[in-house]
């Protein structure tokens, strides 16, 4: 057994867990937080990916010892209360989810593309080639391209609003 201790979407939380236990498991089973989903165990479909200090992981590739120390966030602790991330917003007004069971996933991984590049600097093929390691069954990528493109540039108007 090992005692892990991070902050998780802004709280301070710890526990005793068996070495072996993943990021995602010890997020679902001991915090409760089942929006990261567990969807091949592989990291090949990214329904998992979280941000451990800042960067997007998939959470079933790493241990929750692994994470001790670190700053995770979820997609449960992407939203300002009931203000929704810009991301998250993009999505459900461009209709960027079908079933919903990549989104998660994939609204981790636009933000953190969006951090990366700068909000305002994406273009489709970055975003089409940045999302190749996560997997959506259903949606045909087209309007998931279209939200994370539409957040980008909604982002970047918001802080130029902010400077001014």
């Amino acid at each position: 057994m090992s005692e892990v201790s991070m902050v998780v979407n802004g709280r301070k939380v710890s526990a005793a867990v068996e070495d072996r236990t993943l990021l995602v498991h010890f997020l679902r089973e001991h915090l409760g937080l089942t929006g990261t989903h567990v969807g091949c165990d592989t990291s090949q479909c990214g329904a998992c990916v979280v941000h451990v200090d800042g960067k997007a992981v998939k959470s079933c590739s790493m241990l929750a010892a692994q994470a001790s120390g670190a700053d995770v966030v979820t997609i449960e602790g992407l939203a300002n209360g009931a203000d929704l991330h810009p991301v998250q917003a993009a999505f459900r007004e461009n209709h960027g989810l079908q079933c919903g069971f990549c989104t998660p996933g994939m609204i981790m991984a636009a933000t953190d593309m969006i951090n990366r590049h700068g909000a305002g600097n994406l273009d489709e093929k970055t975003v089409r080639a940045e999302l190749e390691g996560n997997i959506c069954r259903c949606t045909g990528y087209h309007n998931i391209v279209k939200s994370i493109l539409a957040a980008s540039k909604a982002m970047a108007k918001g802080k130029s609003k902010k400077a001014a």
